[in-house]
């Protein structure tokens, strides 16, 4: 079964779970609506791989507007975004832990002969096509200027 599949089952579900899955049901509705306008921008039915670019897109808007509202001390908006990311995680790839993503950078600066900071764009772009979708981008680029430094 698809992501999108996925995501129009799941919605169904929710709305026959009435009050239980109000939160759950927004989420997937606004998902559902980001990646609709992405088909109509392109005029064309997304591929798996683009759905699950729109699913770490919104993944991205809500753990930055987090960051955002903890700075601004809105405790109770980032609880209720704190929700909508784990009903997101759920229709993710398996999140690569900190130990794999360093074991992928370290063989992308071994595979590229990287050796200092100016070679992070190389690293940058043999890495990111294996760890897409898989790892949050803060994290492998944290990662690739630790050990360029190094």
């Amino acid at each position: 079964m698809s992501t999108k599949e996925r995501l129009t089952e799941d919605m169904k579900q929710a709305m026959k779970d009435k009050e239980a899955g109000k939160l759950r049901l927004s989420v997937i509705r606004m998902v559902r609506a980001s990646i609709k306008n992405v088909e109509i921008d392109r005029k064309k039915e997304l591929a798996e791989e683009e759905v699950l670019d729109v699913l770490a897109k919104e993944l991205k808007l809500r753990r930055d507007a987090m960051a955002e509202f903890e700075k601004a001390n809105r405790l109770d908006l980032v609880e209720n975004l704190e929700k909508e990311v784990a009903v997101l995680m759920a229709y993710l790839p398996q999140q690569l832990t900190e130990e794999e993503v360093r074991v992928f950078v370290a063989d992308a600066v071994q595979e590229t002969q990287a050796s200092t900071a100016k070679d992070m764009g190389k690293v940058m772009a043999a890495l990111m096509p294996k760890v897409k979708g898989r790892a949050d981008g803060k994290l492998v680029n944290t990662i690739v200027r630790e050990m360029l430094n190094n």
